[in-house]
C-alpha cells in the first residue's frame, strides 16, 4: 500500500463540546487528540461552537498534536461552545432581524457522511448529550462525555469542572467571612446550580457557612431569620449564607434575570439579592450580596479536573475503537466505565435532602432554612 492509500485509509473522527464552558474541556480535547493520533494514527477534527462545524462554513478544524499543545492547564475550550445551537431547533435571523428556528439535523447528518467520519464525540451536559442521543437514534455513531459544573448527570459519580467550581466558590466564601466579621453583617454568596445544589452544598460545608439554600430543599425565611438572630444573640453577629441560583422559598418560585419562551432563553439569577432583602426586612440585620456567576466556570482547572478530563477523553476514543456507540464515559467507583447515553440523561442527579452530605451539614449546625 502506498503512502497516499495509507493516508486515505485512516479513520476520521470528530469531537465537539456544547453548553456552557467548563474547566477541563481542553484536557478532554487534548487527550482525545493524542489518543486518536498516537494510539491509532487516526485523523481527528473539531467542530467549533458545538454543532456549528456541521452547519456553518469554516468551523470544522483539524485537531493535531501541535494545535492541542499547552492547553491542558487552560480553562475554557479552544473549540468554543454555545448553549443555543441545537441543530434540531437552530436559531436563524430572518431579513427582518427576527429569530426563527429551523431543523438543520439532516444537514448535520449529510455533512458527517461527506467528511467520511466514523465517530462523533459529544462533550456536554444533559442538553448537549440529549442532542447527541437524538443523532445516535438517527444513525450517527455517537459517544458522549459528561461535562457540567453543576454535577447533575446521574450516570457518573462526578463530572469534570465541578471540582474547580467548588474550589472557586469555597475560596470566595473564605474571603467573605473576613469582611462579614469586620462589619458584623450577613454576607450572601450566590453560586450556580439550576436544579441541583451540589456546588452550594459542598462549597458551603467546606467554607464553613451558616446557611445553605439549594433547589432540592425549599426554604422558609422565618427559619433563616431565627438562625441568624440566634447567632447574633449568642455574640456572633456576622454570618455567611450560600444560595444556589435555583433555590426557591417554600411555596415560591425561582427567580429569572431573563425570561423567554424557550429554556435556552431563560437565565436564572437574583435569588441572592431576594434573600438579602428578606433578611434585612425580617431580621433587621445588614446584608450584602456576592454573585460569583461565571467566575465558577473560568480559570485553570484543578489537577483533579485535568486528570478526569484526560481519562474521559482517552476512554471516549477507546469506545470509538471498540465500536461502542450510543454510550457515555462515566466515573464509577474510581474507574472509567461507560453507560448508555439514554440512561445518563434520563434523570438529573440531585442532592438527596436526607442524604449523608445534608445530614453532615445539619449535624455541624448548618441550616437549610427548613
Amino acid at each position: 500500500m502506498n503512502s497516499s492509500q495509507n493516508k486515505k485509509a485512516k479513520k476520521r473522527i470528530c469531537l465537539l463540546n456544547g453548553g456552557g464552558d467548563c474547566p477541563g474541556l481542553n484536557a478532554v480535547i487534548r487527550a482525545a487528540t493524542k489518543t486518536a493520533i498516537l494510539g491509532y494514527e487516526w485523523q481527528i477534527w473539531g467542530s467549533e461552537d458545538s454543532f456549528d462545524g456541521f452547519i456553518q462554513p469554516g468551523k470544522m478544524v483539524p485537531l493535531t498534536l501541535a494545535s492541542t499543545r499547552g492547553i491542558l492547564s487552560r480553562g475554557g475550550t479552544i473549540l468554543g461552545t454555545t448553549n443555543r445551537g441545537n441543530p434540531f431547533d437552530y436559531p436563524v435571523k430572518n431579513e427582518q432581524g427576527e429569530t426563527e428556528f429551523h431543523d438543520y439535523s439532516q444537514q448535520v447528518i449529510e455533512k458527517f457522511k461527506e467528511l467520511d467520519l466514523e465517530a462523533l464525540i459529544v462533550v456536554g451536559g444533559d442538553g448537549t448529550l440529549s442532542i447527541g442521543q437524538q443523532f445516535f437514534q438517527a444513525g450517527l455513531p455517537v459517544i458522549g462525555v459528561p461535562k457540567t459544573i453543576d454535577n447533575d448527570l446521574l450516570a457518573t459519580e462526578v463530572s469534570f469542572g465541578f471540582n474547580t467550581a467548588v474550589q472557586t466558590a469555597t475560596e470566595a466564601i473564605d474571603k467573605v467571612h473576613t469582611t462579614a466579621e469586620s462589619h458584623d453583617r450577613v454576607m450572601v454568596v450566590e453560586v450556580m446550580g439550576r436544579n441541583a445544589g451540589w456546588i452550594a452544598l459542598e462549597a458551603g460545608i467546606s467554607g464553613g457557612v451558616d446557611v445553605i439554600l439549594i433547589p432540592e430543599i425549599p426554604f422558609d425565611m422565618e427559619k433563616i431569620g431565627d438562625k441568624l438572630r440566634q447567632r447574633a444573640e449568642g455574640g456572633r453577629p456576622s454570618s455567611v449564607v450560600v444560595v444556589a441560583e435555583g433555590a426557591a422559598p417554600r411555596g415560591g418560585t425561582q427567580i429569572y434575570l431573563e425570561q423567554g419562551s424557550r429554556d435556552s432563553d431563560r437565565r436564572l439569577g437574583g435569588m441572592g439579592f431576594a434573600v438579602a432583602d428578606m433578611i434585612q426586612q425580617q431580621s433587621h440585620i445588614e446584608a450584602r450580596v456576592v454573585v460569583l456567576g461565571h467566575l465558577q466556570r473560568g480559570g485553570r482547572p484543578t489537577p483533579f479536573d485535568r486528570l478526569l478530563g484526560t481519562r474521559f477523553g482517552m476512554e471516549a476514543v477507546e469506545l470509538a475503537a471498540q465500536g461502542s456507540f450510543g454510550r457515555m464515559v462515566s466515573l464509577q467507583c474510581g474507574r472509567i466505565e461507560s453507560v448508555p447515553i439514554e440512561e445518563a440523561v434520563a434523570h438529573p442527579r440531585l442532592v438527596d435532602p436526607n442524604g449523608q452530605l445534608v445530614k453532615t451539614a445539619r449535624t455541624i449546625g448548618i441550616s437549610f432554612g427548613d
